[in-house]
């Protein structure tokens, strides 16, 4: 059954609740080994970091920056601040110097923790440039500091300083936290423009809870592995409403070693982005293209029995009849259950999909390997969750979901979707001019997002800020194309090109290390990255796959022409957010040459 109640409170009163009973699995940095901390070690690290804050002088509603990957003492500071009723301010563990900067002014931010040594060295290379910030805390015992560094301090030494602290102060701020403190201010990742903070609430927070906790089946025994940064809005709203529900929390310090800790560590829920699932479905195909003959054949007949139990009748919300029941039973077991236990998903549960377009094709393919995905919709100004798919509730594949208790969807001018709720942002920080953008008259958010409502259910059709439209006058929604083709093994990242353009056009990130296999395979010499993305033969082959996935689209937006890209999209070049959502402008700007030589006559 679910705790509810603030953030500040929440590690004491489920270690009075669970006790010895583990909450988080984990590894120190660099460390090889999992470890486990229960939830008594979870209140009573929080309220140690709480005494040292309070030692250090940090004041009831100052700004605090994290800028780390995701650890154990990240957890640890967020619920120490929430105690003192401070503001934690997370930044993505690969955020730049001109954004540490550019934050830490606009917050004002005094101290600030950070991970590992790439992080300690940005912050203090920004430290003169940031007038406001006096002191860094260092999460990780081995980085090693700046010769003359006077004002840094490893994390395990700031809590050794709150133990001068008595409870009293502390239990009294804990006494008095409301709703309308503020948790969280939430740096957007500004694929537009000038990044703005997001304020979130306490009260913003325990609506979520409360909503989420109706439509999403999460509870005690569940083991939820940690995929985004917890400075993400969705893995944060997620991992603090599993922790409502008394789950069990592995943390995935290093983002690359997903799929290694989902073998070791076997979750039953995972928050996850769309591409994610498009690689397990570009994996998988691959496999079964490669299968043999009998084997392609099982697995297919596997795959169209479950289509038929979780998409006909589950989805639908029918009852599937005892032949279908049975049979499904049985290549659950046999069939399914080899790829599931291939990424360490031995008793899965659900696995909440949001932050971009989830294609018909993988959403529907990911429920046929019996796996629940939770598509849904949201954003950082919602606190993670306007809609989603129920439980026990029928869905519609291509939907997201419908919306949770408390939201009011208005559908606007152009289409545009507009919320209004307990859960919705009251603005954001120091910005008053956009905030007066941001709402209508009457209160409602204005998202960007358009869509429509059926039968309860939810419905995008483009981002309105994103839409293209061609000098024919056609508009274009770039992020529904690159939906489409991003399903292909072989296109990694990719950014279409259509505004006042005669038609569209595609630049493309291959999958190198697949396109030199089929290289290989087909006879094709080539001595680097460029020969292969100028061979015809390869052009030839991704324009026939390209044109079958794109069948379904009106002939104005499918992608006539697409040039190959030696090097891919980064976050260094500003090509990427930290999200790892596409910079339009910027990629326009940066391939201006290469663009214009695909229009060129």
């Amino acid at each position: 059954m679910q705790t509810l109640c603030h953030l500040a409170k929440l590690p004491y009163e489920q270690a009075k609740k669970y006790g010895d009973k583990t909450v988080f699995e984990y590894k120190d940095f660099g460390g090889t080994m999992w470890k486990k901390a229960s939830w008594q070690d979870f209140a009573d690290n929080a309220r140690r970091v709480s005494l040292a804050m309070l030692r250090a002088g940090v004041k009831v509603q100052e700004n605090i920056g994290v800028f780390s990957q995701n650890s154990l003492p990240y957890i640890y500071t967020d619920f120490g601040a929430f105690g003192v009723r401070a503001v934690t301010i997370p930044f993505y563990a690969t955020s730049s110097e001109q954004q540490l900067q550019y934050v830490i002014n606009d917050a004002q931010i005094r101290f600030f923790f950070v991970g590992e040594q790439e992080q300690y060295d940005k912050a203090r290379r920004v430290q003169a440039l940031c007038p406001t910030l006096e002191r860094i805390i260092i999460y990780d015992q081995s980085v090693t500091l700046a010769e003359h560094d006077a004002t840094s301090v490893y994390f395990k030494d700031f809590i050794e300083e709150g133990k001068k602290m008595g409870d009293e102060q502390l239990n009294a701020l804990l006494s008095s936290i409301s709703d309308n403190d503020i948790a969280n201010i939430l740096y957007t990742s500004g694929t537009t423009g000038e990044s703005k903070g997001v304020v979130l609430t306490n009260g913003q927070y325990m609506a979520a809870f409360k909503a989420n906790d109706k439509c999403v089946p999460v509870g005690e025994d569940d083991r939820v592995i940690t995929f985004l940064p917890i400075t993400h809005i969705f893995e944060r709203g997620w991992d603090f409403l599993a922790l409502t529900e008394g789950a069990t929390i592995i943390i995935n310090t290093d983002p690359h070693e997903i799929q290694k800790s989902m073998r070791e560590t076997h979750p039953t829920c995972m928050s996850a982005v769309p591409r994610f699932w498009e690689k397990v479905y570009a994996g998988v195909q691959e496999k079964i293209d490669n299968a043999s003959g009998m084997q392609k054949k099982m697995f297919m007949e596997a795959l169209e029995t479950s289509r038929r139990y979780n998409i006909d009748c589950k989805a639908a919300g029918k009852k599937p009849g005892l032949g279908l029941r049975m049979k499904y039973a049985l290549i659950s077991k046999t069939v399914l259950s080899l790829v599931r236990k291939q990424f360490g998903l031995v008793k899965p549960n659900i696995f909440p999909t949001a932050g971009a377009v989830v294609s018909k094709e993988v959403e529907e393919f990911v429920h046929c390997l019996g796996l629940n995905m939770i598509v849904g919709y949201g954003l950082t100004e919602s606190l993670a969750t306007v809609s989603c798919d129920h439980r026990d509730e029928p869905f519609t594949i291509g939907s997201v979901g419908r919306p949770i208790e408390g939201i009011e969807i208005r559908i606007g001018e152009n289409s545009e979707i507009l919320l209004k709720g307990p859960t919705i942002t009251r603005g954001y920080y120091n910005r008053d001019a956009i905030n007066k953008e941001s709402f209508t008259e009457d209160g409602f958010f204005r998202t960007g997002d358009a869509g429509y409502m059926k039968d309860g259910e939810l419905y995008l059709t483009e981002r309105i800020k994103d839409l293209y439209k061609t000098s024919n006058g056609k508009y274009v929604a770039p992020q529904a194309v690159e939906s489409k083709l991003l399903v292909d093994k072989y296109i990694e990242q990719i950014a279409v090109i259509a505004d006042e353009r005669k038609f569209v056009s595609a630049l493309i990130v291959p999958a190198y290390a697949l396109l030199e296999e089929y290289a290989r395979e087909q006879g094709i010499p080539f001595k680097g990255r460029e020969d292969l993305c100028t061979n015809e033969k390869i052009i030839k082959m991704l324009t026939e796959r390209i044109n079958t996935l794109q069948q379904g689209l009106a002939g104005y937006e499918q992608v006539k022409r697409f040039t190959l890209l030696t090097e891919p999209f980064t976050m260094e070049n500003g090509e990427l957010t930290n999200t790892l959502k596409t910079r339009r402008p910027v990629i326009i700007k940066n391939y201006a040459e290469v663009i214009e030589k695909m229009y060129q006559e």
